[in-house]
């Protein structure tokens, strides 16, 4: 059975989550949340918060060992970007990408 759980808009771009998200894609839950409280990116902390309420969501049911769960697919799609201006010179503005992420976590009993 898979247990999902899912941050929507979350203001930081999708490439570094993924970053952050292919080091811990596959692993047990709990050997994840090691691995992400020792990393130093603002998306580790994120990813971080998804997994614990992964985790929390399995916990709600009651045929479910929360021990053995690992992370089995971790996606992070583009959300919506917000735009914004910066002035440049001779009066010209050059826009600027402010990018959201979708965060999907998936987990599975080994």
């Amino acid at each position: 059975m898979e247990i999902r759980a899912v941050a929507k808009y979350v203001r930081i771009s999708p490439t570094k989550v993924r970053k952050v998200a292919n080091a811990v894609k596959g692993k047990p839950a709990e050997d994840a949340l090691n691995v992400l409280g020792f990393m130093s990116q603002r998306s580790a902390r994120i990813l971080g918060k998804v997994i614990r309420s992964a985790v929390a969501n399995a916990d709600q049911k009651p045929d479910i060992d929360v021990d053995n769960l690992s992370v089995s697919n971790i996606v992070v799609n583009q959300g919506p970007s917000l735009k914004r201006f910066r002035p440049r010179a001779m009066g010209r503005a050059t826009r600027i990408l402010k990018r959201t992420s979708h965060i999907t976590v998936v987990l599975a009993e080994q």
